[in-house]
């Protein structure tokens, strides 16, 4: 029985790199549940690209929260809220590009 332990333990080595491997852009946005919820539980299959490119407003981002449901994350509604509402705002179609901020 160690050898599902062991694949277990290899598998979260990559999980937590990119956990713990925040991208610039999102340090760089103002501290906050928004953003370390989405560092914490986006960052686990995405890179930063996806977020910086995406440009979209509040419900596009929800909506794609959802989507992420289907597939299997674990999220309150209150979660989703949060964390749609910090990528509105800091990567939505009106937000600044990520060179632009300070």
């Amino acid at each position: 029985m160690r050898y599902p332990l062991a694949i277990a333990a290899l598998g979260m080595v990559p999980v937590l790199a990119l956990v713990s491997a925040a991208p610039a852009r999102a340090q760089s946005a103002a501290p906050g549940p928004g953003r370390d919820m989405v560092q914490a539980k986006c960052f686990q299959c995405h890179t930063d690209t996806m977020f910086r490119d995406g440009r979209q407003d509040r419900r596009a981002w929800e909506a794609a929260i959802y989507r992420m449901v289907g597939r299997g994350g674990l999220w309150t509604s209150d979660e989703i809220k949060t964390m749609a509402d910090y990528l509105g705002a800091e990567f939505g179609p009106d937000a600044k590009p990520a060179a632009a901020k300070p």
